[in-house]
């Protein structure tokens, strides 16, 4: 399962991690438009902003898990590139005793607060049930979420991004089967796009586990399982501050999806729509993030901190390509993008439409400035600098993202296209941070010294 990436072409063991990476994280984000687009073909568009609103919390909390789960997957990439191989068991093991005993806490914590949560979210009074049924079935499935994630760290820590990319394309398609089956064929509404969601992931889970054991990929003794504070300490090191400015970066999100809930349920849609849009476009840079931090940290561990510089220079170069192909267009059909989630001649939908392509077209913008601070943000993990990820993007948040989308709706009650400007203009702070970081902190310093 092991796979070496500290030889060879830089840009070509990017490709051999990242594509399998990538097409993992377009079927994980076919999960939320899935759940968008069928709910969309068999109900109004209330049970699509319940959806929407309760598939964005949810979103929240899986990036937060995969946040915390990159302490895991660049502390067992350092290992293996160090040829380390009791590291990697002793990784695997503390990883699965901290991440269970979260998921317990979780799913205890949030079941108990599913209402006070649907309150926050200024969530409309049209959507509320449907939101409702949604986050608690979600919610009952958080362990079984949790568990996808951290298996997935562990193999792609070890170099291996095609497995969790086979596990999540048979939850993904169980998910669109019983997605038509509990919302078509016998219409439970959201509640039925959460229910075909979990047990997704529960098969999805259940293959993993199957096959670990079949090839017996990973060798681990009962000690490994024993709490190691050094162990565990890098891993939350590592994971805390990137979980930590996820979750921040999501609440960012959700408080601009309570900005647009305010102006209305069309509007809400609207938001809604855009924004797993944009989760999907966001892909390339995504995966390059993750694949920076796996290589990077690999080649750390074995001493060729020069080729993680390599690697971050070549993903900057993809991602920034990628972005403005993408960028350019949008602009060309932005509403027929908007119009594949909702129905015209329903109630609203016309309106949702509209604001949708007025959203769609600024916030596109954004795809091209995060890709580079993905990109950065993945080489701080890997240096074991998270927190500079996690300063670049707070500041993003609290500076530009939040108080600009709040002004553009106080300003412009009748267009979303200032409100996606704000996006594009707090990544564009964020790649001027991250580079004042990288030459301030990284580029003449020793990174194997740094995280050691």
């Amino acid at each position: 399962m092991e796979r070496n990436l500290t030889t060879g072409s830089v840009g070509k063991n990017i490709l051999i991690f990242s594509l399998p990476y990538l097409l993992s994280y377009f079927l994980q984000t076919l999960y939320g438009m899935a759940d968008l687009f069928i709910i969309g073909q068999f109900d109004g568009v209330a049970s699509t902003t319940a959806v929407s609103i309760g598939s964005q919390v949810m979103h929240m909390l899986t990036v937060m898990l995969i946040g915390l789960a990159m302490g895991t997957t660049v502390s067992i990439a350092r290992a293996v590139g160090g040829r380390n191989h009791k590291q990697v068991s002793e990784n695997v093991g503390n990883t699965v005793m901290l991440f269970f005993g979260l998921s317990i806490v979780l799913t205890v914590v949030l079941l108990l607060l599913v209402r006070p949560i649907v309150g926050v979210m200024s969530t409309p009074a049209e959507a509320v049930d449907g939101t409702v049924a949604y986050l608690t079935i979600c919610f009952l499935g958080i362990p079984f979420i949790t568990a996808y994630n951290i298996i997935s760290s562990i193999f792609r820590g070890m170099g291996d991004s095609k497995s969790p990319m086979y596990f999540i394309a048979i939850a993904c398609v169980a998910n669109i089967a019983l997605d038509y089956l509990f919302i078509g064929a016998l219409d439970f509404g959201p509640a039925g796009a959460a229910l075909g969601t979990t047990l997704a992931q529960t098969i999805s889970v259940a293959v993993s586990l199957f096959m670990i054991l079949r090839r017996k990929s990973i060798s681990l003794s009962k000690g490994d399982f024993h709490p190691r504070r050094p162990v565990v300490g890098q891993i939350l090191q590592i994971g805390v501050p990137v979980a930590l400015q996820d979750g921040l970066i999501q609440i960012a999100f959700i408080v601009i999806t309570i900005i647009a809930n305010r102006r209305g349920l069309n509007d809400a849609a609207a938001v809604g729509i855009v924004e797993k849009i944009i989760g999907f476009v966001f892909l390339v840079p995504s995966s390059m993030l993750s694949t920076v931090s796996a290589l990077g940290a690999q080649n750390i561990g074995a001493g060729k901190p020069e080729r993680a510089v390599q690697t971050l220079r070549y993903a900057i170069c993809i991602t920034v390509g990628f972005g403005l192909c993408v960028c350019i267009g949008v602009q060309l059909c932005a509403e027929q993008l908007v119009a594949l989630f909702t129905d015209r001649q329903a109630a609203g939908g016309a309106e949702v439409i509209r604001f949708g392509g007025q959203y769609l077209r600024s916030y596109i913008l954004d795809c091209v400035f995060a890709g580079i601070h993905f990109s950065f943000s993945g080489y701080f993990c890997a240096c074991g600098k998270s927190v500079l990820s996690f300063l670049h993007n707070i500041s993003s948040v609290l500076l530009v993202r939040v108080p600009g989308s709040y002004l553009a709706s106080m300003l412009f009650p009748d267009t979303l296209f200032p409100m996606g400007l704000a996006s594009a203009g707090g990544s564009l702070l964020s790649v001027m941070l991250c580079i004042l970081f990288y030459l301030k902190f990284c580029r003449e310093k020793n990174p194997t010294a740094e995280s050691a």
